[in-house]
């Protein structure tokens, strides 16, 4: 009996080991690029401050962070702004919650054959990142600028089909957003999340069309519903909204990474 209580104490002491273990361990989801770089100062700052082993896992695509956060491999994921979540929520009955922000990353448009928005002939083939959210950010600043209307310039899931007015006949290409930069040579603009942009050498600097710091694409740390709260979770948060993250954003973007959390 005596035997049969020790190992039975053994065990509880090993399980209660392992599960706090695990609730000191993170899974982050990022995109492969520069903000990993920057989700890495928030991991040693998480480690240093509150004892947290946060391991970065990286991806090259837009969905399967998503997917991997939906199935229980990864506890967080930090990529993404609202509107995409939203989407993604309502394309695929994710069960989704945001833990805190991160920054806004202002999209813009690219050419490598026009200096000027201006110089931009009729015709023209304009690329757009084929995600739900990011195309219609791409089509509402083109509105915005008197290009093109939109049947509702509100909808931020808006298409090439809710385009009611193209006075300069514009043709549109709907392209992986990865792919973006390596399509810019074969088109006349380009809409290119600053994601890609930058290991691209794009700066908003070149940019023919850009967002302004009130954009409402501020990106987050999203994970699932009712982990939000987590002391884990929030630590992550805390250390990622901090001085020392915002320092290297800035050294890595410039003014292209505006915090969002402020």
């Amino acid at each position: 009996m005596r035997n049969i209580l020790i190992g039975g104490l053994a065990a509880s002491v090993l399980a209660f080991g392992q599960a706090n273990a695990d609730e000191q361990t993170l899974k982050v989801g990022t995109v492969a690029g520069p903000e990993t770089e920057v989700m890495q100062v928030a991991a040693d700052i998480a480690e240093r401050e509150h004892g947290l082993n946060v391991e970065i896992i990286e991806f090259t695509d837009y969905v399967t962070p998503n997917a991997a956060l939906a199935d229980g491999s990864l506890d967080a994921n930090a990529y993404q702004h609202e509107p995409y979540m939203q989407s993604m929520v309502e394309d695929r009955g994710y069960d989704f919650a945001i833990a805190g922000r991160t920054f806004v990353y202002p999209i813009g448009a690219y050419s490598e054959k026009y200096d000027s928005i201006e110089a931009l002939p009729d015709g023209a083939t304009i690329a757009l990142p084929n995600d739900p959210s990011n195309e219609g950010r791409s089509l509402i600043l083109l509105h915005n600028e008197g290009l093109i209307t939109l049947d509702d310039p509100e909808n931020l899931e808006a298409t090439p089909l809710d385009v009611v007015e193209n006075p300069h006949g514009f043709e549109f290409r709907e392209i992986e957003a990865a792919q973006l930069p390596r399509v810019l040579p074969d088109v006349d603009m380009a809409f290119i999340n600053n994601t890609f942009a930058q290991p691209a050498g794009l700066t908003l600097d070149d940019a023919l069309l850009k967002e302004g710091a009130e954009s409402p694409y501020v990106n987050i740390i999203a994970v699932r519903a009712g982990d939000e709260d987590k002391e884990s979770i929030q630590q992550l948060v805390d250390a990622y909204q901090s001085d020392e993250v915002e320092a290297k954003a800035e050294e890595l973007f410039g003014a292209q990474a505006v915090p969002g959390w402020k």
